[in-house]
């Protein structure tokens, strides 16, 4: 596979993963629509690595040092939001004994967080697109 095979790739998975979201949220599960939210931006951060870097991008889920592997000037909120977004992705897959998160992943929270990751994907596929 050639580069832009592999920024393809990568923008298509992310793509799939927003549209499992959308359909998650429909369904009223909001931990694991959050849980695909946090899929979509590593998936695009993983294309703009490609982009940027060359070769395969690291295997990690964390969205804040995948943001500093492609050298992104973020700011203090968008950072925020990348280190919020990875705990979505680590509580969905490893949840406490209580299920705390999934208590917590009301509707109102679930739709305040992806609009939030919206914007951000929107932000990162131009990135990738420039």
């Amino acid at each position: 596979m050639n580069l832009g095979e592999k920024i393809s790739y990568w923008c298509l998975s992310a793509e799939k993963d927003w549209r499992v979201t959308g359909h998650l949220f429909e369904k009223d599960d909001y931990s694991y629509a959050l849980f695909f939210g946090h899929l979509t931006l590593e998936k695009i951060l993983k294309a703009l690595y490609v982009q940027v870097n060359g070769g395969n991008p690291p295997r990690s889920h964390r969205l804040v040092y995948l943001a500093e592997k492609n050298n992104l000037e973020l700011t203090d909120e968008q950072i925020e939001l990348l280190e919020i977004v990875t705990d979505f992705n680590l509580e969905a897959r490893y949840p406490d004994e209580k299920f705390l998160f999934y208590k917590r992943c009301t509707k109102k929270f679930t739709k305040q967080y992806l609009d939030q990751i919206e914007e951000m994907k929107t932000w990162l596929l131009q990135k990738v697109q420039s």
